[in-house]
């Protein structure tokens, strides 16, 4: 990136629920799921005042009802940020809080603002995706897109046609993999860190705290789902076992230009390096991921082989076979999603770019050796994003101010 050096100062989200009527944010606001995360990024860093956040952007692909009027001014007041403290709201589908993230690292590389807060919310229980939407209809009259590059399942599907190394088997494989993944992640205490507890209501059952996710399914096995039902065609390939599951949650992170944290005496977590979006096909938006990836990694003056740590939102199984087949990591690799991903924890669609970078983040605190690690992710009506971090913890890491001199 030009201009200043950003960093990821700190992060962390909601426990995400199940997106049903009788989900863990059943009668819980979005709006203030987003409140409740921003509010402990603060409280966790007394150290940075207030006055300095200098924009607050988060995302929601349904920018309606409880997640709408414009969610970074809205969340920002409830809060309690000073007045004078700016906000927006922002809108890439699935790379909402993504794309807020590199917006306001924008900003602060350019020197508009010092200090700024993104993340994402989504509450696909109250707002399902694309309900009260109205496509125009010239874009399958015309051609414009297949028909099925509005149903996101049918795109997974599509994957499996175009790719035939893509198979079901392998799908189901890496599916089983997400939620042991996550189960051992879970174990170890590893998931504890990333998650915010939220007090929830219910009008039967008085007040509760969320302290977990709710979507995970421990002990799924290949015979378990081998029989399961293919919802988005029949006879095909893509199930609820190799499919994020439809969930509620927000997250929010802290960014800030190198020089101020270090002023401030805040530590950052990570740099970022490069980001890249792109667009595709979007009758197989997922693989989006790979022409952004590629040009994420030219900006940065890297290699694939250069990158020690991958955190891929797991929309589809398949979405994530395809970007691995083409960077040339094994469906197993260690390097990737080490802790399970989207298909175990779900997929709060808005919120899930921010909720990768957090995973990303407690890796390289974990793991000095890790230098460099990317997060990446496929984008509804054909698009990709990846962005690019380095880890500040490795032996080789320099500051700007020692870059300079």
């Amino acid at each position: 990136m030009l201009g200043r050096r950003v960093v990821f100062l700190d992060g962390a989200r909601t426990p995400f629920g199940r997106a049903r009527p009788d989900g863990l944010y059943a009668h819980t606001r979005a709006d203030d799921l987003a409140v409740v995360v921003v509010r402990e990024l603060l409280r966790r860093n007394p150290d940075l005042p207030a006055h300095l956040v200098g924009e607050v952007a988060l995302a929601a692909t349904s920018q309606v009802g409880d997640q709408g009027l414009t969610l970074g001014r809205t969340v920002a007041l409830l809060t309690g940020l000073p007045q004078q403290v700016p906000g927006y709201a922002i809108d890439r589908m699935c790379a909402g809080a993504m794309t807020a993230t590199t917006q306001v690292a924008s900003q602060i590389a350019v020197g508009s603002v010092d200090v700024a807060i993104a993340g994402g919310v989504e509450h696909m229980g109250r707002h399902p995706l694309g309900a009260g939407a109205d496509p125009n209809p010239r874009f399958v009259a015309e051609k414009i897109v297949d028909g099925d590059a509005l149903v996101m399942g049918a795109t997974a599907e599509n994957l499996h046609d175009r790719f035939p190394a893509l198979t079901r088997e392998r799908a189901d494989a890496y599916g089983v993999a997400s939620q042991a993944r996550y189960e051992a992640a879970r174990v170890a205490g590893r998931i504890d860190s990333d998650i915010v507890p939220v007090a929830v209501r219910d009008p039967e059952r008085g007040w509760g705290l969320a302290t977990a996710d709710e979507p995970p399914r421990p002990g799924t096995t290949l015979a378990d789902i081998a029989d399961l039902p293919t919802p988005f065609r029949s006879g095909g390939r893509v199930t609820a076992a190799t499919s994020s599951p439809l969930t509620d949650g927000a997250t929010a992170c802290v960014l800030a230009a190198e020089d101020v944290a270090a002023t401030l005496g805040l530590a950052p977590r990570m740099r970022m390096v490069s980001y890249a979006y792109a667009g595709v096909d979007p009758a197989v938006m997922g693989v989006g991921p790979v022409p952004a990836t590629h040009r994420a990694l030219h900006l940065a003056g890297l290699e694939i082989g250069d990158i020690d740590a991958i955190e891929v939102n797991e929309a589809f199984a398949v979405q994530v076979l395809a970007l691995l087949d083409e960077l040339g990591i094994p469906d197993d690799a260690t390097s990737v999603n080490p802790d399970g991903g989207a298909i175990a924890m779900g997929h709060p669609l808005a919120a899930s770019g921010v909720r990768l970078m957090v995973q990303l983040a407690r890796r390289f605190e974990a793991d000095p050796g890790l230098r460099y690690g990317m997060t990446t992710m496929c984008v509804g009506l054909g698009q990709g994003g990846t962005v690019i971090w380095e880890n500040p913890h490795h032996a080789q890491y320099t500051t700007g101010s020692e870059t300079d001199r």
